[in-house]
């Protein structure tokens, strides 16, 4: 019985720590528009990385990136970025201190 209650407070300790984990994650995206689709792909994954160490995250998981328009000259591009630090001074999404 002792072992049970042990396995069932050590269940709800992890539960309870995951959640707190997951809570400081959050979805983080960016655009980049140029003349050509692979430049516009470039600005856009590039500015979703500077945006991310600008809130002092690291991106966790895949990037995912669309693009739209007529020639796909806009993309947009996101991914999952969780706490690690402060937020670092960035001039906005293309330079970062």
């Amino acid at each position: 019985m002792r072992s049970l209650k042990l396995g069932l407070a050590a269940a709800a300790v992890i539960c309870a720590l995951s959640a707190t984990a997951q809570a400081d994650c959050i979805k983080v995206a960016a655009e980049g528009q140029n003349i050509t689709h692979d430049l516009a792909v470039l600005f856009s994954t590039h500015a979703l990385a500077n945006v991310i160490y600008g809130k002092g995250r690291e991106g966790r998981g895949p990037v995912h990136t669309t693009c739209d328009g007529p020639d796909g000259t806009t993309c947009h591009s996101s991914q999952m970025a969780c706490k690690v630090s402060a937020p670092n001074p960035c001039i906005g999404a293309w330079f970062c201190f």
